[in-house]
Order: structure tokens, then C-alpha cells, then sequence
């Protein structure tokens, strides 16, 4: 039997470990993870805080015979030379072959007063874990205000997930506007009068300087100007750093991440690394889908096996906030790019008082970028021509008024009940509707059941209505396309 090990059992970890054996039977796998819980859905803790998605229903692990999962057990060292790992309780794990998928930890800038000897003081959250998302509720039942520090995607999804509790909160970011990574200044604009009206304010160009305590505990920060705000909690949203710990005290080389190549293998022959932690060739863009399109990779190059991939070009650089009363998702041709470039067709709506803004670039009759503010079906019908690459309109204004109707619609905008078998419903996962109605006719009866089954909504969750819909159709088969279709005409 042929061993590996895993460090890592997150989503990049678990799906490697979970694709190895199912691809090749002399493989057994020894996935070691750090939390006290299997695998589960990362992207998704902010819908855990804003309270839109309980933690139960993240968990993606799955159990096979040839995969052993430790969970709360960490690695201590990698011993190159014998080739094991020991772990925290002192077991050593010999590999043929090592994998390192530790991910990434969150950025803590350095703010005076906001950690002591035993780490950030009590009040001030970071979000990268389970652990993390439970004690920023707890803490949110507690708190009137709350700052969070840093407007990206995660920023905002926090921001908005507190004042879903209750919480009054102020949002704190350096750069001069919002997401200025996806958004041009028009866009976070209405970002901002959006997130004003959910009772949030907005300070860009702004940074923190200091946090003050009272016995111990948040009272109020200070401002890099010197003004001062009241808060019972600070979460910090700043980024991530690639956790190359093990990788370094072991002697690999390392840069930002753990430096891979081609085929994700280290300065070490036996060890391989992918994910958050990795620093492949082209550079890492700190997304799972990226992460599980390595994992099949791996298993590929390590088996020789056909395994089949997610289709991650056309999503990789689709980025959806799920901001709680906010839609928002910006991909491709976004933020700031040459507006007057004669490749692209540039329209726009915007509609600050309303809370939206809408724009699409189109070259050669498909859409090649756009950003959506404020509306969830027009955000919806763009993803789906993006991810699928399928022909605009001839006139692209359609795209920011409503839908598209009839056949052509995208299956993000269908109902359920009319999508062919060959649609796909999660792009994160390459996962079609016919192969969910296979998983449900054969007992699947819940969301959580598919995702099990299929992977269905275990990426951005965006296809978790549409799997709704495919189950409750499968309830009811009187409204299938085949039941209306035998309904005799006139009847």
C-alpha cells in the first residue's frame, strides 16, 4: 500500500486526499488537520456570522475506508531524511509521498494595542476559521458597534453580516475606495451609499493606529488622523499570508509561498504543495477554485489516472460578496481598465440613489467583463454568460434591464424544472442538472445530501436555490418538462 500524507484538511486537502484514492485502490492517505472538525466550507464563514448559513451545514468531509482523517492533530516537523511526519501528540507518519496544503493565515497589521503574549486581545477577531466565525457571533450578541478594518470581499461580507445582528458598524479602508481591486470609482460609490443604507459608514483612506482597552477589553480605536471611534469588537479583514511554517523549518524552498513548479513538486522531490500555501509559476490567486484544479493536478501526475476537472478558467476570476442585502459580483474586464480601448463595448447604468450599478463589456458578441450592484437577477444572468461564455444580445443594453427570457436564458435565471440534464448548475464543480437528478432519484432528498453526493454547492454556494429546486421538482414530477409536455393540448 502506497502512503501519503496531508497536511492540511481543508478544502484544498480533503478534495486532494478525497480524488487520490477514489483514482488509484494501493493508495492509503493520512490527512492531518489542525481544527477540531473535518473538512467544511471555508467561503462560506461569513454566511455563518451574518447568520444565513448554520455551521452544520458547511461540513464537505467524507469518510473512505483508505483515508485516514485525525482531526485536532497538527503537524510538528517534517523529518525529510526518513521522510515522516511527526505530529503534535509525537506519532510519526512515514510517506512515500508529502502534500502540504496548510493554506493561509490572516494578515494582523501591526496596530499597537492590538495583541499582547497571549495573542489578539480579547474583542479583536480575525476570520479564517470555525473557531473565529463562533466567537465574532458571540461576541456580536454582546456588542452595539463593532469596526471592521479592510473593504475587500471579506471586509464587506462581515461588515454587512453584523449589521445583519444589530450591530452598528463602521468600516475602515486604507485604499481610497471600496474593493478597489474589482471596482472603478463610479461602482464604489454605490457600493458605499448601498452599504450607508444597511447603517454602515464607510471610512477609505483611513487606517488604524491604535486599540483601546478597558480591563482588558476593546473599548475604542484611534485613527491614524487621531480620531477616535467606540466599539465593543474589531474584526480584522486585512488579507492573508501563504502558511509556509513547516515547509520552511524543513529547509524547502520558499518565497511568498512554498515555491512548486509545473507539477507542484518542491525543492523536494517527495513533496509536493498546493493550495493557499503553494507558489506556483504563474502566481497564486489565493482562490479554492485555483486550489482544487491543483488537486486534480496532483492526482493526475501521482496516479497517471484521467480525473476529471472542475472548469475553472471561466470562474476563477468571477468575485461574488455575499453581503447580506447587498448583491454584488464583479468578473473579468473590472475596476479600473482603459474605458476607451476600441476591443471593448462599454455600457453602463448607474443608479446611486436606488443602489445600483450595472456595467458589461463586451468584445466579439461575449461578454468579457462586468460589475453588478443592487440587483440579484441581472448579477445572476451575467455570471452565467460569462461562465459559459454564451453570445450577448445584440444590443448589451438588455443585460442591465432585466433577464434574458425564453431558451437562451442562463441557468442561473431558469426554473429548476426546465434546465436540460447537460446545464450546469454548480460551476464551481462542473456539476450538471442532470447529474443532480441522478444523485436525487437515487434517495438524495436534501441540499446537503446532493453536495455529498455531487459537490453541488460546496463552492461559492450561489447554486444552492437552483439544487432546491431540482430536489422539490423531483418531489412533484407533475411539473417536469416531461409531465407538461404528455398534457394534452387544450387540456
Amino acid at each position: 500500500m502506497r502512503r501519503i500524507v496531508v497536511i492540511g484538511d481543508g478544502m484544498v486537502g480533503s478534495r486532494f486526499a478525497e480524488q487520490i484514492v477514489e483514482a488509484d485502490e494501493g493508495i492509503h492517505v493520512t490527512l492531518l488537520g489542525k481544527e477540531p472538525i473535518p473538512a467544511y466550507n471555508r467561503v462560506l464563514l461569513s454566511s455563518v456570522v451574518a447568520g444565513t448559513k448554520s455551521a452544520d451545514l458547511l461540513h464537505i468531509a467524507k469518510q473512505h475506508p483508505r483515508v485516514l482523517r485525525l482531526t485536532g492533530v497538527a503537524a510538528a516537523t517534517i523529518d525529510r531524511d526518513l521522510m515522516r511526519v511527526i505530529d503534535s501528540n509525537g506519532r510519526s507518519h512515514p510517506y512515500a509521498e508529502l502534500v502540504i496544503a496548510t493554506g493561509s493565515v490572516a494578515r494582523v497589521p501591526a496596530i499597537q494595542g492590538v495583541a499582547d503574549s497571549g495573542g489578539l486581545i480579547d474583542g479583536v477577531f480575525v476570520l479564517k476559521d470555525m473557531a473565529d466565525a463562533e466567537g465574532i457571533v458571540a461576541s456580536a450578541g454582546r456588542a452595539r458597534r463593532a469596526v471592521v478594518l479592510g473593504a475587500g470581499v471579506l471586509g464587506l461580507e462581515v461588515a454587512t453580516g453584523l449589521a445583519r445582528r444589530g450591530v452598528v458598524v463602521k468600516l475602515v479602508h486604507i485604499a481610497e475606495r471600496l474593493m478597489e481591486r474589482q471596482l472603478g470609482w463610479e461602482a464604489s460609490a454605490v457600493a458605499e451609499s448601498g452599504l450607508r443604507r444597511l447603517g454602515i459608514d464607510s471610512h477609505t483612506g483611513a487606517s488604524l493606529a491604535r486599540v483601546q482597552t478597558t480591563r482588558g477589553r476593546v473599548t475604542s480605536v484611534r485613527l491614524e488622523d487621531g480620531s477616535e471611534m467606540l466599539t465593543d469588537m474589531v474584526v480584522m479583514c486585512a488579507g492573508t499570508i501563504p502558511e509556509t511554517t513547516l515547509a520552511r523549518n524543513a529547509g524547502l524552498v520558499c518565497e511568498r509561498g512554498i515555491v512548486v513548479d509545473d507539477q507542484l513538486a518542491t525543492s523536494d522531490p517527495h513533496i509536493r504543495a498546493i493550495g493557499d500555501c503553494a507558489q506556483p509559476p504563474g502566481g497564486a490567486r489565493g482562490l479554492v477554485a485555483q486550489g482544487w484544479q491543483q488537486a486534480t493536478m496532483l492526482v493526475a501526475a501521482l496516479t497517471g489516472a484521467q480525473v476529471q476537472a472542475a472548469d475553472t478558467a471561466a470562474t476563477a476570476d468571477v468575485v461574488r460578496v455575499k453581503a447580506s442585502g447587498m448583491a454584488m459580483v464583479a468578473m473579468g474586464v473590472c475596476g479600473d481598465f482603459d474605458r476607451a480601448d476600441p476591443r471593448y463595448r462599454v455600457l453602463s447604468l448607474k443608479d446611486p440613489e436606488g443602489g445600483r450599478f450595472v456595467e458589461v463589456v463586451v468584445s466579439g458578441g461575449q461578454l468579457v467583463g462586468a460589475t453588478c450592484i443592487g440587483d440579484a437577477d441581472v448579477a445572476a444572468t451575467l455570471s452565467a454568460l460569462y461562465t459559459r461564455q454564451l453570445p450577448v444580445p445584440s444590443d448589451p443594453a438588455q443585460l442591465m434591464i432585466k433577464a434574458l427570457a425564453g431558451g437562451g436564458a442562463p441557468a442561473a435565471t431558469r426554473d429548476p424544472a426546465d434546465l436540460k440534464d447537460d446545464e450546469k448548475v454548480c460551476n464551481c464543480n462542473t456539476v450538471t442538472a442532470g447529474r443532480i437528478r441522478e444523485a436525487v432519484a437515487d434517495g438524495c432528498s436534501t441540499v446537503k445530501d446532493v453536495a455529498s453526493r455531487t459537490r453541488a454547492t460546496t463552492g461559492c454556494g450561489d447554486c444552492t436555490s437552483l439544487v432546491e429546486g431540482l430536489i422539490s421538482c423531483h418531489r412533484s414530477p407533475s411539473t417536469s418538462p416531461a409531465a407538461v409536455a404528455a398534457v394534452p393540448q387544450g387540456a
